[in-house]
């Protein structure tokens, strides 16, 4: 599909703007390995990616995004602190909307710098706060890194606590699992399963991809969870109170340091978001009317791990957001091989910032 020349020079302008703050221009293959996206994000990818099969190089992905990409350069690189910036399509598979583009310009704006996170939070932020800054549009920012930490603080076992970790951004499957773990309650068929002295009896010959051992392996792990106390109600209620959050930064801020006297886990995390509203503000952010949601972010790609942003047109609420972005150390771990560098990053789509302006 033809990308408007409006469209390109808008991109431009925003990927100068972007590297005169310093960013390097750097660019990214539209074709990628897709063992690595998958690796990420397990067999959901497919439903949102267009991927190929190539005769020498295996399974291909058309470029989902360009952070991962990006990511794998800098791990290459060394570099430390190091900031890029990036212009070109993305390509989205959209299976229930026929309106939304799956292929579109982004352009965005990464920084690799461990020294001050909240600073680089701040800076990635406000970098693109200013690219928008003749738009009628309003920003919502989140933090999964409390609800991470939240969730590591349960008083439960390590398998629960990573099982819920691993659903943090898929909230039914969250939701399910924190009810179930929270009721200590066990279906039938699986209370049989647990119950029989022996559950290969009349089981019939091998079959399948999973052998004997990794079937009895499952079943140990089932009847350990079976035999774990319920998660606390008090604790339940308390990821309740965090995820249901909606309010002003600083008005969040003060709840959850409310909530942080019942549930010490989060304490760090909530002393993060204090040095980020600080450091957005010596950044020239209005944070008094800055918007945060506890549950933002969670139907994102699963790699933002901290704070997290979008801008939304204040007269449109039914379009998708211009710009979003977030905090994504994890990435660096996995992608590093277990050298992780802090990173945060944002993307503009310019077709949505075109759009808004002729409104």
């Amino acid at each position: 599909m033809p990308t408007s020349a409006d469209t390109l020079t808008e991109a431009r302008r925003l990927r100068d703007l972007f590297a005169a703050k310093g960013a390097e221009v750097v660019k990214a293959d539209v074709l990628q390995p897709a063992g690595t996206l998958l690796d990420l994000y397990g067999e959901d990818i497919r439903a949102r990616a267009y991927l190929t099969s190539d005769p020498l190089r295996g399974e291909m992905v058309l470029r989902p995004d360009f952070t991962v990409p990006v990511v794998q350069m800098h791990m290459e690189t060394h570099a430390d602190p190091a900031r890029y910036t990036y212009a070109g399509k993305v390509f989205r598979k959209q299976e229930t909307d026929e309106t939304r583009a799956n292929e579109y310009v982004q352009v965005g704006y990464e920084v690799f710098d461990g020294q001050n996170p909240a600073g680089a939070d701040a800076e990635v932020f406000a970098a693109i706060a200013e690219g928008l800054a003749d738009l009628p549009v309003r920003a919502a920012t989140g933090d999964i890194g409390v609800l991470m930490a939240a969730v590591r603080g349960l008083r439960t076992t390590e398998a629960r606590k990573a099982a819920l970790l691993r659903h943090i951004w898929r909230p039914g499957r969250f939701r399910a699992l924190m009810k179930r773990f929270g009721s200590g309650q066990v279906t039938p068929a699986r209370a049989a399963l647990l119950a029989a002295d022996d559950p290969f009896t009349d089981a019939g010959a091998d079959i399948g991809l999973r052998s004997r051992g990794e079937v009895e392996a499952r079943i140990d792990a089932l009847r350990a969870d079976a035999a774990a106390a319920p998660i606390a109600a008090e604790e339940i209620a308390l990821i309740d109170a965090i995820l249901g959050l909606r309010e002003t930064a600083p008005n969040v801020l003060s709840a959850l340091r409310d909530i942080a006297v019942d549930m010490p886990a989060i304490g760090d995390a909530v002393s993060g978001m204090d040095a980020r509203l600080d450091a957005l503000t010596a950044q020239g952010v209005d944070v008094s009317t800055l918007e945060f949601e506890g549950s933002y972010g969670r139907t994102s790609l699963e790699y933002y791990d901290g704070f997290v942003f979008g801008f939304y047109a204040t007269d449109r609420p039914d379009h998708p957001p211009v710009a979003t972005g977030g905090r994504y150390d994890a990435l660096t771990a996995h992608l590093g091989q277990g050298r992780a560098v802090p990173a945060v990053g944002g993307v503009i789509r310019p077709d949505l910032a075109l759009g808004i302006r002729a409104c």
